[in-house]
């Protein structure tokens, strides 16, 4: 019943003024302090309104950090359009870093196989897990296939006796 209550006067009753809109359409807004008509004082609220409406079609990062640390309250500013386009320079140079940093040391371990001083990682393949009882042993359960009108069933064994 809250939640209607508030809907209504979110979409009627309530004033609230645009902040900012960000670069993915998000739209930003401060609702001010205001007394009911009880004479109860509800406190601000920020709050955001996103281009795609349904929730499951949430996709993380539609929030820019920035903007989200504004509505949670973290700052008491929006943030402004040089801080969001430095702050977006300063991560595509530390992928760009990081893209880097990585080629170097892929290329060192390169060198250091070629050289003799370093093993080549091995890589195994291992099927389930160290602690089952099945672990290592050959499997011999296959599951059932069916294609069409064709049906195989699975093979199998019996336990052994204890």
């Amino acid at each position: 019943m809250n939640r209607i209550v508030g809907a209504l006067r979110m979409r009627f009753g309530i004033i609230r003024e645009h902040i900012g809109t960000d670069h993915l359409g998000n739209k930003y807004f401060v609702v001010p302090e205001q007394r009911t008509w009880t004479g109860r004082l509800v406190r601000a609220k920020r709050m955001v309104e996103v281009p795609n409406v349904k929730e499951f079609e949430y996709i993380e990062g539609s929030i820019p950090i920035e903007w989200d640390t504004w509505i949670r309250g973290r700052r008491k500013e929006p943030p402004s359009i040089e801080e969001l386009l430095k702050n977006e320079t300063n991560r595509k140079q530390i992928k760009m870093k990081a893209k880097l940093v990585e080629e170097n040391d892929l290329a060192l371990q390169a060198k250091e196989h070629e050289e003799g001083l370093v093993a080549t990682p091995s890589r195994t393949l291992a099927k389930g897990h160290a602690a089952a009882t099945s672990f290592g042993k050959p499997e011999l359960n296959e599951e059932p296939t069916s294609t069409a009108n064709t049906f195989q069933p699975g093979s199998w064994q019996p336990n052994p006796k204890k």
